[in-house]
């Protein structure tokens, strides 16, 4: 405990996440796992206090909102007789982010990392076996073929909405009464990003009614948000 970064400490404290002993040393042995892999494997490009600002404290700044939205599902899921709660599908997560640091914190909730590139399944199966991640299971495919239905797709540093091929791939594989929960730079971007799919049939009605909801990174200038999109139980 004696290594970990204060600013990690400071952070967690900052965002209400409670500061317990696993949580901690787990979420600082993936850090030093990121600066370990990261010279030969490229996966992020910061490091130290940095690293632990722009990726970790920002893949966790919006848990609350993630935990409203998917107890949300979870009690559509008992609505419609599924069982089990609602699945995390962390789509293009690369170096696992925000899919890691978030399993750590909710050790109960499913978490379903997808990624196509080998190299980083590589990086991201030796986490899952030696941090333990029991709630995490890594899946290596193309991100519009990850088998589905997902309940909850979360990307961060992904690509634009606007890519309408890839979205719609997606869209179909969400799960009626499913959610986008997309990280974004500022508020006022994601407006105009989301304004591009006015006139698309498939898209333009649920992402016209999308929840943007600013978001704070501790010891973070820069603004940052998340974009939520619902896609309807019928229809």
């Amino acid at each position: 405990m004696n290594d970990v970064p204060p600013l990690l400490v400071r952070g967690l404290a900052a965002l209400g996440i409670e500061r317990e002993p696993r949580t901690i040393d787990t979420l600082q042995r993936y850090l030093d796992e990121l600066e370990r892999w990261n010279p030969a494997y490229g996966l992020v490009n910061a490091s130290g206090d940095e690293l632990v600002i722009k990726h970790i404290l920002d893949s966790l700044a919006p848990w609350r909102l993630l935990e409203r939205e998917l107890a949300d599902r979870d009690r559509e899921r008992a609505a419609l007789g599924l069982e089990g709660g609602a699945a995390v599908s962390d789509i293009g997560t690369g170096a696992g982010l925000p899919g890691i640091p978030l399993s750590v914190i909710m050790p109960a909730r499913r978490f379903r990392l997808v990624e196509r590139m080998g190299k980083r399944i590589s990086f991201l199966e030796s986490q899952k076996a030696i941090l333990p991640l029991d709630n995490v299971e890594i899946v290596e495919s193309e991100v519009e073929r990850a088998p589905g239905p997902h309940d909850l797709v979360i990307f961060r540093a992904f690509r634009p909405f606007t890519e309408l091929k890839l979205f719609k791939a997606l869209w179909r594989n969400l799960a009626p009464g499913g959610l986008f929960f997309a990280y974004k730079g500022k508020p006022f971007n994601a407006k105009v990003e989301l304004a591009a799919l006015a006139t698309d049939p498939v898209l333009s009605g649920p992402f016209a009614k999308a929840l943007i909801e600013p978001i704070w990174v501790p010891f973070l200038e820069e603004e940052r948000c998340v974009v939520v999109v619902r896609k309807p139980l019928e229809g």
